[in-house]
């Protein structure tokens, strides 16, 4: 299966989804996405940008080095933030580490009035099916 394919499956699996993306971190690249409307690339670069802001930003960075060096675990590059969720207006942003590879993420923008633990579930599961492409 392909990323494209998969990302379409994925936006049709989580609920109420207008649109899902996949991010590299490492290299502020957004590797895919599909949505329901069009978006000017400037928009979609800035996606990229701030999924990376959000897990490796200077402030979570330090904050993940506080509780490594606070719980004696060595700088081995754990993260404690695997799921970031941002309510806006009208619209549910999840943003969801790989596990398996933990400098790519992926980002699913539901409808507010989708139900938020549905939206997880199946966000957990389809970033969980686009790791097996990489």
């Amino acid at each position: 299966m392909s990323l494209d394919s998969a990302l379409t499956k994925a936006q049709g699996v989580v609920p109420e989804c207008v649109a899902v993306g996949f991010v590299d971190m490492t290299t502020g690249m957004l590797l895919g996405v599909k949505t329901v409307d069009s978006h000017p690339q400037e928009v979609l670069d800035l996606v990229a940008a701030a999924t990376a802001e959000l897990f490796q930003g200077t402030s979570v960075s330090a904050i993940e080095k506080l509780f490594r060096r606070s719980r004696g675990h060595a700088e081995d590059g754990v993260h404690y933030f695997h799921e970031i969720i941002v309510f806006s207006e009208n619209l549910l942003h999840v943003f969801v580490r790989s596990k398996a590879y933990p400098n790519m993420a992926a980002c699913f923008v539901t409808r507010g009035s989708a139900n938020i633990g549905m939206v997880l579930a199946k966000s957990r599961t389809s970033v969980t099916d686009l790791e097996k492409l990489f």
